[in-house]
């Protein structure tokens, strides 16, 4: 088993790696961004017709239907990702006294939740409207807040078993977890007719742009 070394040197390769995977998804988030909020019929009617589809055998299959309004609501659920990251803070201060790792991971986590809501107020989209809704959620639907999560907590725990060496076993569970969990999360809003797919794919481009960003100031700027 490896040791977990808190204090390893960052690499120029890595770096200019994470900037440059910055910019395309910067741009593909911006570009998305810009279709939503100007609505873009294309874009309207391909969400229009995968919600319809995902509605109908939602309410035809109420079973499959409990199992996702379990998932979103407990295990994805924001507020589930976020004590997450407190717990794993807690962990690299009590046992390796990584403040700084564990404020950057606290700060990062804060940070996507103000993006998200951010957005959300500024777009103002409105969510699915069905005559027989099978869950309901409040706010505005752009981005998908349980995508963005999600995505920015799995990525930066990954981004630490990664940078500070794991057993393969533990990397390999890890990283399959980590895909179920973001795919799961954002299929699972789409099934319950909460989200429409392009809220999703946009909460996935923000959260994986954010957690690219943060891994690019840890390699510049870590002590």
């Amino acid at each position: 088993m490896h040791t977990l070394h808190v204090d390893s040197p960052p690499r120029p390769t890595a770096l200019r790696t994470a900037v440059r995977t910055a910019l395309v998804l910067g741009l593909c988030s911006a570009v998305l961004l810009l279709l939503v909020a100007a609505a873009w019929q294309p874009l309207i009617s391909v969400d229009d017709d995968i919600s319809r589809t995902t509605h109908r055998w939602a309410v035809a299959d109420p079973d499959i239907t409990q199992v996702c309004r379990i998932l979103t609501d407990w295990v994805w659920d924001p507020v589930t990702m976020r004590l997450l990251v407190g717990v794993v803070a807690v962990w690299l201060v009590w046992r390796h006294a990584a403040w700084w790792t564990a404020g950057w991971l606290i700060v990062t986590s804060a940070v996507g939740t103000l993006i998200q809501q951010g957005l959300k107020a500024w777009v103002g989209r409105a969510r699915p409207d069905w005559p027989d809704p099978v869950d309901s959620a409040h706010y505005a639907a752009y981005p998908s807040g349980h995508a963005l999560t999600a995505t920015v907590v799995f990525g930066l725990l990954l981004w630490l078993l990664h940078r500070h060496g794991v057993d393969r076993v533990v990397w390999r569970t890890a990283l399959a977890v980590a895909v179920v969990s973001v795919a799961g999360v954002g299929l699972t809003r789409i099934w319950l007719g909460v989200h429409w797919p392009s809220d999703v794919l946009g909460g996935w481009l923000l959260g994986a742009l954010l957690v690219t960003l943060a891994i690019a100031a840890q390699l510049r700027w870590r002590p």
